[in-house]
């Protein structure tokens, strides 16, 4: 492709009052407001004894901030790629940068609480009034992960040294919702500093998302699934109060490692892969491995009676590939296994067990996405301020997977970049007549047929919540 006109003969200006960059806001913060979320912040999001007024109209604050993080926003200053154009006539109560940022760096911690709560809500309500979360009556999985995010600058409160060396991080916590049928979601996220241990917090915690998920309709079989930094009697013990299932990798301790080496040589199940999977520990590309169970092993045998834990350990192993098969001549005595134990009381059989944990990496995804989107930075230097922006984060991506799941199969497994260049990076211009306003969008835009399917669904009738 090349430029159809000489340089000489082009000229952009800045002009044009009635066109807008991002029009595909519009059908997304209908979809806000139909689920409630200006009414939640409303009644949960009190910043008393904020000074300079920041506290006011917490409603307009947060529902500005979620759609500039909808458009791409990774910065309190890309907040203002929606006061551009029409912008004005499409949406009312949108606020400048600055005020944005004042009102972020009036939080609390209990203010950040109070958004949990919205967080929680919201998600509720985008569950019953859109396709989020298909076959959630009968199974859902809460996975729990941790991640690092890179900070720069001393003052940065909480930014600290911790797993990486020479890295100035925040230690970000998630906890995310999907079914067999569905992409993840996130019920909970927690902002903690740098150098806090992976499972600080983690009891509480799990018990938060899966309170969550019950309320967003997983009211059917619940399974928390978790690495190794969450093996924990705590973390059991939250799974079990709340009648959820458990699923946790374990790591290779004492204990573990004399179970699973007294396991019979004949007990142990091939299991091949759809597709190659990357070793967890050299990354090599692996297709099949052998599984073995332990009925009934007891975890934390150290603690008192009342804390002890009897389900199954489910092993995978799989050929160290690090280890030459043969040496010269001879060849191996014997074969090399990496064994990879996890604990669990899922009541699946053996196989489809080990393939619904492994299935945890789902998370990863999540994670990704974050980076590459409102996470690519935190923003303030306050604590509290990153930790408002991530709960804001965290709505704003479940609002744009509820909106995937209104518009087509496609969109509702897509990622955010494709919902953005999809759907909400679409620009159009605005025409007022007999007190309607329309919106002329581009022709032959490649999802157009997605795009009015969506606009359509969200500005017709409420169907039943």
């Amino acid at each position: 492709m090349q430029s159809s006109h000489a340089a000489s003969a082009v000229f952009a200006a800045f002009d044009d009052a009635n066109l807008v960059a991002h029009a595909g806001l519009v059908p997304v913060m209908r979809l806000a407001e139909r689920c409630g979320l200006a009414r939640l912040v409303a009644e949960k999001v009190k910043l008393t004894g904020a000074k300079n007024g920041a506290g006011a109209s917490a409603d307009a604050k947060v529902t500005s901030i979620v759609a500039g993080m909808a458009a791409g926003a990774d910065s309190i200053d890309d907040l203002d790629v929606l006061r551009h154009g029409a912008m004005p006539v499409l949406f009312a109560g949108v606020r400048a940068p600055s005020t944005l940022g004042t009102f972020l760096r009036s939080f609390t911690h209990g203010h950040a609480l109070q958004l949990h709560a919205v967080h929680r809500g919201f998600l509720a309500a985008l569950a019953s009034h859109t396709p989020l979360l298909p076959g959630a009556g009968e199974k859902a999985f809460i996975d729990v992960d941790s991640t690092h995010k890179r900070v720069y600058g001393r003052t940065k409160q909480g930014g600290e040294y911790g797993r990486f060396k020479g890295v100035r991080t925040l230690h970000p916590l998630l906890a995310t919702i999907c079914t067999p049928a569905a992409r993840p979601v996130i019920a909970g996220a927690r902002m903690r500093r740098g150098k806090a241990a992976d499972s600080r917090g983690a009891p509480k915690f799990v018990s938060e998302a899966l309170a969550t998920a019950r309320e967003a309709g997983c009211t059917g079989l619940r399974i928390l699934r978790a690495d190794s930094q969450f093996y924990n009697a705590g973390v059991i013990a939250a799974c079990r109060r709340a009648g959820a299932h458990f699923s946790i990798t374990t790591g290779m301790n004492p204990s573990i490692k004399r179970a699973v080496l007294a396991i019979p040589d004949g007990t142990w199940q091939q299991i091949s892969y759809p597709t190659a999977v990357p070793d967890p520990d050299t990354g090599e590309l692996i297709s099949g491995a052998e599984v073995a169970e332990i009925p009934a092993y007891t975890a934390f045998a150290g603690r008192k009676k009342s804390e002890r834990v009897t389900a199954r350990l489910i092993v995978r192993r799989v050929r160290d590939l690090a280890k030459p098969a043969g040496v010269g001549e001879q060849g191996e005595l014997f074969p090399v296994w990496r064994y990879h134990p996890f604990f669990t009381d899922n009541p699946a059989g053996t196989l489809q067990a080990e393939r619904e944990h492994r299935h945890h990496a789902v998370v990863e995804q999540v994670i990704a996405d974050s980076k590459a989107s409102a996470l690519a930075h935190l923003p303030s230097g306050q604590f509290n301020a990153n930790a408002a922006w991530l709960t804001l984060w965290a709505m704003t991506y479940n609002l744009l997977r509820a909106t995937g799941a209104l518009t087509s199969a496609f969109h509702a497994k897509a990622t955010t970049a494709t919902l953005r260049t999809h759907l909400i990076h679409v620009p159009a211009r605005t025409a007022r007549s007999a007190r309607r306003v329309t919106l002329h969008l581009p022709h032959n835009w490649p999802w157009q047929h997605a795009w009015t399917h969506l606009f359509d669904t969200v500005h017709g009738p409420p169907g039943p919540a």
